[in-house]
């Protein structure tokens, strides 16, 4: 068997992997400006629904929009300066973009794996492991 063949029966019977990204979409902040501050007031949900955890979302969000925050004690972000959702929705799609969604398949499906001090981000529908 040469090689084309053996590449045409790789490709036969490599399982098609079913579902799309379009399952999940990045979910809108609810914000609101007290003072100079911007409250995120679904921030937990947002973070649930996303997979991730508060912190590691939060860390992001401040590096995005160049400010600093705190998660207070009823789950809100409490974001140092005012923003509006939109910003704030552009900075949990590039999030979601580079920590929730797989770079290989578009499934939301993944978890961040620490390895030797880096993240991975694996893939559990198509087992995909990309540096993140």
């Amino acid at each position: 068997m040469d090689y084309d063949d053996m590449l045409d029966r790789g490709i036969e019977e490599t399982p098609d992997i079913e579902g799309d990204s379009h399952r999940f979409t990045v979910p809108d902040p609810d914000v609101r400006q007290e003072g100079h501050a911007t409250v995120f007031e679904n921030f937990k949900g947002v973070c649930d629904d996303l997979g991730r955890e508060g912190d590691h979302v939060l860390k992001f969000l401040q590096d995005e929009l160049g400010t600093s925050a705190h998660i207070d004690e009823s789950g809100r972000a409490r974001l140092t300066g005012e923003f509006d959702a939109d910003r704030i929705q552009d900075g949990l799609s590039a999030y979601a973009d580079r920590y929730v969604l797989c770079s290989e398949c578009g499934l939301p499906d993944t978890n961040i794996e620490r390895e030797q001090g880096a993240e991975i981000l694996q893939c559990d529908a198509c087992g995909a492991r990309s540096p993140t």
